[in-house]
């Protein structure tokens, strides 16, 4: 499986390939648009050493992935003969793709609330989020019957809330490791998940109280693995024609 171009490894898949260079090239033509604003493919070529036709391949593919958007040019830009170029911007999800300051205000804020209200304060906050969370993802969830429908309808429900999720299935049926493995490619909290791990916890028992059964969270973003993942058991079903099955009920 690859995520964002990284080979995945594992039930849940564990980044084992670093970025390509066609992706570092991308990373560097947004983030020359960030710091410097519109641009131009010749301006752009210019400022990374590159040549045109290769810049506009990498702004095609930019484009086409929601990340950047075409313009006019800016007014008063110089214009040689013939059409002025066309400029790209970013787009909100552009921006969204580069760190900002909102991590760090969240993490103040808790610290905040855990000088003045303590500990029970974060875990009153968590839990609050986590309902929050449990409420807006409930639905999707609520029209599956197995277990496993509902495990792949809250991960689907998970990636409109931002969390890039996916499933994958473990074990042989019948076995007691078999289950279901969400995995969330994407965590909007990691970096403050870190510092309160009452993020995490109170998720889990979210993720148990929509799922309507017990789950194990496996692995944390915020722990420093490269994928958040939940294992979700699922129960082997029970035959009539067992002879052993009043004996196990």
């Amino acid at each position: 499986m690859k995520i964002n171009g990284a080979e995945q490894d594992g039930p849940c898949g564990v980044q084992s390939a670093v970025p390509s260079p066609s992706d570092r090239t991308r990373d560097a033509v947004a983030r020359a648009i960030l710091e410097r604003g519109p641009q131009c493919a010749a301006e752009l070529a210019e400022s990374l050493g590159l040549s045109a036709a290769a810049i506009r391949r990498h702004l095609d593919a930019l484009v086409a992935d929601g990340l950047l958007v075409e313009r006019e040019p800016r007014p008063g830009a110089p214009r040689g003969r013939g059409r002025p170029a066309r400029a790209y911007a970013l787009t909100d999800t552009g921006r969204a793709e580069f760190p900002h300051a909102y991590d760090d205000l969240a993490s103040t804020a808790l610290r905040y609330l855990r000088e003045t209200g303590g500990a029970a304060a974060v875990e009153a906050f968590a839990e609050h989020r986590a309902a929050t969370l449990a409420r807006e993802i409930a639905e999707a969830v609520r029209a599956a019957d197995a277990v496993p429908d509902r495990a792949e309808a809250l991960a689907g429900s998970l990636s409109e809330h931002g969390y890039a999720s996916t499933t994958q299935t473990v074990g042989a049926p019948g076995s007691a490791v078999y289950g279901v493995q969400i995995c969330q490619h994407h965590c909007p909290v990691a970096h403050v998940a870190a510092e309160f791990p009452q993020l995490c916890e109170a998720e889990t028992r979210a993720f148990e109280q929509v799922l309507g059964t017990y789950v194990q969270r496996l692995a944390t973003i915020a722990h420093g693995d490269g994928v958040c993942t939940t294992h979700v058991p699922v129960t082997a079903p029970v035959h009539l024609h067992d002879p052993h099955t009043k004996e196990r009920a």
